[in-house]
């Protein structure tokens, strides 16, 4: 069996602290499973997203910007469903079939991919935008239960780098009752 780069790391059972929807549970760290990592996922999320368009103008090449998403997890016998709900009313939907394809919904649109949980314990999803001809690769990890880190980018198919994005978001969370 090959060596996880994460062996030898204690597998903590972290109890997360009560959230704004108050539920609590005991997820184990780093995730293991696809079931375990998208279980850290569910909650409220603050996010703070840089862009970078490499075709940009020199003013435009650059954006940040804040945003907050809520995350549900619909975990069913074949698949597992994230719903991303944004703070301006968006949403979307991730499907993650146990034998690695992925669909994501979201605008009326589906596109769909492929997913991996890397030896890292990090999750990365690989879509093919058929409009552009780009594939976009995303990666996505955990740097603890409550901070998350996500890495995207665009690349056509010649190779070419279109756009880049990193988003660092940070669970929202309440004071535990006295």
């Amino acid at each position: 069996m090959p060596k996880r780069a994460f062996d030898g790391w204690p597998i903590l059972w972290i109890r997360a602290l009560p959230c704004e929807d108050d539920l609590m549970d005991e997820t184990a760290f780093p995730p293991a499973d696809l079931k375990a990592f998208l279980a850290l996922c569910v909650g409220s999320w603050m996010s703070l997203r840089s862009r970078f368009d490499f075709g940009g103008s020199e003013d435009d090449w650059h954006t940040s910007e804040r945003g907050e998403v809520t995350v549900s997890l619909c975990d069913q016998v074949a698949e597992s469903v994230l719903s991303v709900q944004s703070a301006d009313g968006a949403a979307s939907e991730l499907r993650f079939a146990s034998d690695g394809d992925f669909v994501v919904m979201a605008q009326g649109a589906e596109r769909s991919g492929r997913w991996q949980l890397r030896d890292d314990a990090s999750l990365e999803l690989e879509l093919k935008d058929d409009d552009s001809a780009a594939i976009v690769l995303e990666r996505i990890w955990f740097i603890k239960p409550n901070l998350r880190l996500r890495s995207t980018t665009a690349i056509a198919t010649d190779g070419t780098p279109l756009q880049a994005r990193f988003c660092s978001e940070i669970r929202r969370v309440s004071s535990p009752q006295a």
